[in-house]
């Protein structure tokens, strides 16, 4: 059966935190919303029957579940994640799904040896941004892998050439002031800058780099979700919501107020808040 394990000392990171217990809450519409994108990596992946693969980051583990079921019987699926709420989840779904070659491990992927190194093949579906020293973190993952593996991820493209991204600031920055981002610190969009993502993979011992982009719409919240129920995922799940929150019950009401009237916007009945989204699908070579 599936099973979580915890390997090596989490650090006290906020995804072992605060954000992985947001992400547990709205789990659901998280991976409603990432699916099709998910679905675009694990497509030219292309796993095969008896493959033994790393999941990078599997938040509640949908990725790693769809990778167990393509290499079974004889392959196996590990879904490595620093957040102990998510990683708890997923071995539930796991087992619930009655997927015996899915495992589930809790650790810091920047130092971890996970049971079983080395694998086959590498797979991320935005789990490799947030590295505080990403060189050394991904030299540590080439260590997991066999020579010649292949490594498939999506990581965000430009903020600006994600419309539901900017529209959220947009309205955010309406109510209060937000920081500028830092280039290339760790988060969501860290590489955006392919020449900084080929440099990273390269400094960790990679070779062979592709990178693709991936453009679409992606439904705000999952499909299905309205206005009102994509406000309240924003406001309750992402970083924006904290700092609203943070002054006060009348910013925070005006900017939903705010938010509802965008995502109205963007609605598409039987769909749902439909805004556009830019990716990058990588592959490399171990």
């Amino acid at each position: 059966m599936s099973q979580t394990e915890t390997a090596n000392t989490i650090p006290a990171e906020d995804w072992a935190g605060e954000m992985g217990a947001k992400w547990l809450a709205n789990l659901d519409r998280f991976e409603g919303m990432i699916a099709p994108i998910g679905e675009a990596l694990l497509a030219q992946a292309a796993y095969q029957p008896g493959e033994r693969v790393l999941d990078l980051g599997c938040g509640g583990g949908a990725t790693t579940r769809a990778i167990a079921a393509q290499v079974a019987p004889s392959g196996e699926a590990v879904g490595l994640d620093i957040s102990p709420d998510l990683t708890g989840a997923a071995s539930a779904r796991a087992e619930a799904a009655k997927l015996a070659n899915c495992r589930l491990i809790c650790g810091d992927a920047a130092t971890t040896t996970p049971d079983g190194a080395p694998f086959d093949r590498l797979f991320s579906r935005f789990g490799s941004m947030f590295f505080a020293d990403p060189i050394p973190a991904f030299a540590n993952l080439h260590r997991q892998l066999r020579q010649g593996a292949k490594v498939d991820l999506a990581v965000w493209g430009p903020p600006r050439e994600n419309a539901w991204m900017m529209g959220v600031m947009s309205v955010v920055r309406q109510h209060i002031e937000i920081p500028p981002a830092v280039p290339r610190a760790p988060g969501p969009f860290a590489f955006e800058d392919t020449e900084y993502l080929r440099a990273v993979l390269t400094g960790g011992g990679f070779s062979g780099i592709e990178i693709a982009p991936y453009e679409g719409k992606q439904a705000l919240g999952g499909p299905g979700t309205g206005p009102v129920e994509a406000a309240d995922f924003v406001l309750d799940s992402m970083a924006v919501g904290r700092a609203l929150a943070e002054h006060g019950d009348k910013v925070q009401a005006a900017a939903r107020e705010d938010l509802i009237a965008l995502f109205g916007e963007h609605h598409e009945p039987g769909k749902g808040v439909m805004m556009g989204c830019k990716a990058w699908l990588v592959r490399a070579i171990a």
